[in-house]
């Protein structure tokens, strides 16, 4: 089946109320992305991730007639006049097929791969975690996850025991495993990822030394090794959550972060923590710095 897609961009406090606008005048299904491409988060049960500015997508089906959908439009008073809007002609094909094509094999240096489970490993003796994309998110394309698992790859697992904190997928986690660390505790506000890093976990062969859990059921020995890519506000805020996890002398790795806020997330942690050089890539950073006390 073909379809139309119609596109626009709104505040995020009418985010939600265009994706009803749009249900009501036809549209099959809405999405919602950042129009700035800020991180994607994971929405408590119910909630819609809206950003500072939303772009809001709706999909119609291809014999749709658009103009009265767009007239309706013109009158939102809260939608940019003239209405400013893009449609584009989406053709009929396995989708299935479209979307598992673009999921290819990712070297993050050292030997370390990301492989889909649909794909055969370029490299069988590398260290090659099999994931495919989910509800759960944390595949490795986004550059917080990308330094993540970048600095896990150039760093010594071997026998470390390790938090992944807002563990998602339960990517970096895994990678930790299959690096050398002994045991791994993930956490997650959101039992989809719970559920989502447990079958990683097993899919990969290391369900025996991965325990997920959420936050108020997680275990708190300290670690070698606290990984965190979630947001720069809550790694603020659970700065002291994150220093109780982590052994005097142990690694704490940090992402999720847009550069202008390194110093700000660097200062929530001093002086218990000495940081490295700050990693950038784009208008993403990474932070990697070691307990001090």
């Amino acid at each position: 089946m073909a379809w139309i897609q119609l596109t626009l961009t709104t505040k995020e406090d009418y985010g939600r109320q265009l994706g009803d606008i749009l249900m009501a005048n036809g549209a099959q299904a809405v999405t919602y992305r950042d129009a700035k491409d800020a991180p994607i988060f994971e929405p408590g049960p119910g909630e819609v991730p809206l950003w500072e500015l939303t772009q809001v997508t709706g999909l119609f089906p291809a014999e749709t007639n658009m103009t009265p959908v767009v007239s309706n439009l013109a009158k939102v008073s809260f939608l940019q006049k003239p209405l400013r809007y893009k449609t584009d002609q989406l053709e009929d094909k396995d989708w299935e097929r479209e979307w598992m094509d673009n999921f290819k094999p990712m070297d993050f240096g050292n030997g370390l791969w990301i492989v889909p489970s649909w794909h055969q490993p370029p490299h069988a003796d590398a260290t090659n975690i099999l994931l495919d994309p989910g509800m759960a998110f944390g595949t490795g394309t986004h550059p917080t996850t990308s330094m993540c698992l970048r600095w896990v790859a150039q760093t010594d697992m071997q026998d470390k025991t390790v938090v992944d904190f807002g563990c998602g997928s339960g990517i970096l986690g895994i990678a930790a495993l299959k690096r050398g660390a002994r045991h791994c505790v993930g956490t997650d506000i959101d039992q989809q990822a719970i559920l989502a890093t447990h079958e990683n976990a097993a899919l990969n062969g290391v369900a025996e030394k991965f325990d997920a859990f959420l936050p108020e059921f997680a275990p708190s020995e300290p670690v070698d090794i606290v990984i965190a890519n979630i947001l720069a506000g809550p790694l603020q805020e659970l700065a002291p959550t994150l220093l109780n996890y982590l052994k005097p002398g142990g690694q704490l790795a940090l992402s999720g972060i847009l550069a202008r806020q390194a110093d700000d997330v660097m200062a929530a942690y001093a002086p218990d923590v000495e940081f490295a050089p700050v990693q950038y890539v784009d208008e993403w950073c990474f932070l990697h710095g070691t307990r001090q006390k």
